[in-house]
C-alpha cells in the first residue's frame, strides 16, 4: 500500500526497448536502444516478480518494446505463471508477430492480450508504422480470440488530423468483431515533433462522437484500472475510454512499472526512477530487495504532474515500457 492508500498489485515489465516498427509518434533518434548488456535478463525478472508477488503483487503485463522479439519469451511467462501469488499475466503487442506464436504463448500461460491499432486502413497503417503487416494484425486478432484471450483488446491512440477520422471505424470494428476497442488519449512523452496539445482529442469527445451512431451501456472494468468501459449494445463488442490527459486517473492507479534496463518508475508521467538493476546484480538479499522496491511504492506521487507543451515526459515510451 502507498502513502496514499493505494493498493499496489500490478506490474508493468518492459522486457526489451527494441520494436518490429518504427511508429512515427514513438521513434526518435535522440532516444538509441539500449547495449544488450544493461537490459534486464530473464532470471532477474523472475526473481523481481517473485519478491513482488511475496509483497501482494499478483498481476503482471509483459511490454516492450515489442516483447514477442525476444527470443524464448514463452519461457519467461511459463516461470512467472509458476510463481506463487501470481493470478494474472498479459501481454501488450503490435501483433505483428502474435498469430505464429499465439498458441504456445496460451500453453505457458498467457491469459489476456492487448493489440496496439491505431488505423483500420492498411495503407495508413504501413504509413503510420513503417510497415506493411496490416494483414498479420488482424490475423493475430483472429487467432487470440480462436485461443480464449479474451477479451482481447485493442488499445487506439486517437491523434486529431491524425486518424480521427477512424474514431467510428473502431466502433464499428469492436461491434463487429466482438473485441473490447479502448480509446487513449495522445500523451506527451520524448521529444517527437509530431505532439502538441492541440493534436489531443479528450475522451469525452470521442464518445460524444460514438453516442451519435451506437447504443452504450455503462459497464464495470473487470481489470480495476483506469479505462472507463461500455457495453456495445447488441453485441459482445466494448469501448472503454483511457484519459490520462484530460483527466486524473491517479486515484485508480494500482501499478509499478519496471523498464527494460531495471529502472522501477512508480509514475509513467514522471522522470523520477530507482535503480533496482543494481541491487540484482550484487546479489542483494530477498530482504533488501522488499525494502527498496516498498520504499519505490511509498514515492508514488498522489498526482500525475501536470503537463503541457513544456512539461513532457523526457523518454519516449518504447524506453519506458508500454
Amino acid at each position: 500500500m502507498d502513502k496514499f492508500n493505494r493498493i499496489i498489485d500490478y506490474v508493468r515489465i518492459s522486457v526489451t526497448d527494441r520494436c518490429n516498427l518504427r511508429c512515427r509518434y514513438c521513434v526518435n533518434e535522440a532516444f538509441p536502444y539500449m547495449p544488450h548488456t544493461e537490459v534486464l535478463r530473464y532470471e532477474e525478472i523472475i526473481r523481481f516478480v517473485r519478491v513482488c508477488a511475496e509483497l501482494g503483487v499478483t498481476k503482471i503485463r509483459l511490454t516492450g518494446g515489442e516483447p514477442l522479439i525476444k527470443l524464448d519469451i514463452e519461457f519467461l511467462l511459463k516461470e512467472i505463471n509458476a510463481i506463487d501469488g501470481i493470478k494474472d499475466i498479459s501481454l501488450t503487442t503490435n501483433g505483428v508477430y502474435l498469430g505464429k506464436k499465439v498458441r504456445q504463448l496460451k500453453e505457458a500461460g498467457l491469459r489476456r492480450v492487448n493489440i496496439s491499432l491505431d488505423t483500420l486502413q492498411p495503407e495508413r497503417f504501413t504509413y503510420i508504422t513503417g510497415v506493411d503487416a496490416y494483414k498479420e494484425v488482424l490475423d493475430s486478432i483472429e487467432k487470440a480470440k480462436d485461443m480464449g484471450l479474451n477479451p482481447v483488446k485493442i488499445n487506439t491512440v486517437i491523434i486529431r488530423g491524425f486518424n480521427d477520422d477512424e474514431i467510428l471505424d473502431f466502433a464499428r470494428f469492436a461491434k463487429a468483431w466482438d473485441v473490447e476497442v479502448r480509446f487513449i488519449e495522445f500523451m506527451p512523452f520524448g521529444e517527437s515533433t509530431l505532439w502538441d496539445s492541440t493534436k489531443i482529442i479528450p475522451s469525452r469527445e470521442i464518445e460524444e462522437l460514438i453516442r451519435k451512431t451506437y447504443a452504450l451501456a455503462p459497464s464495470p472494468n473487470s481489470s480495476k484500472g483506469p479505462a472507463k468501459m461500455f457495453n456495445m449494445v447488441g453485441s459482445l463488442g466494448r469501448i472503454g475510454f483511457i484519459s490520462p490527459v484530460s483527466t486524473h486517473i491517479c486515484k485508480e492507479c494500482n501499478r509499478l512499472r519496471l523498464t527494460s534496463n531495471g529502472m522501477i518508475k512508480p509514475c509513467l508521467f514522471s522522470d523520477t526512477e530507482f535503480d533496482v538493476k543494481q541491487l540484482l546484480r550484487n546479489n542483494a538479499s530477498d530482504d533488501e530487495l522488499k525494502e527498496f522496491i516498498s520504499r519505490c511504492v511509498r514515492e508514488k506521487p498522489e498526482r500525475k504532474h501536470e503537463i503541457g507543451l513544456v512539461r513532457k515526459c523526457q523518454k519516449s515510451l518504447r524506453n519506458i515500457g508500454g
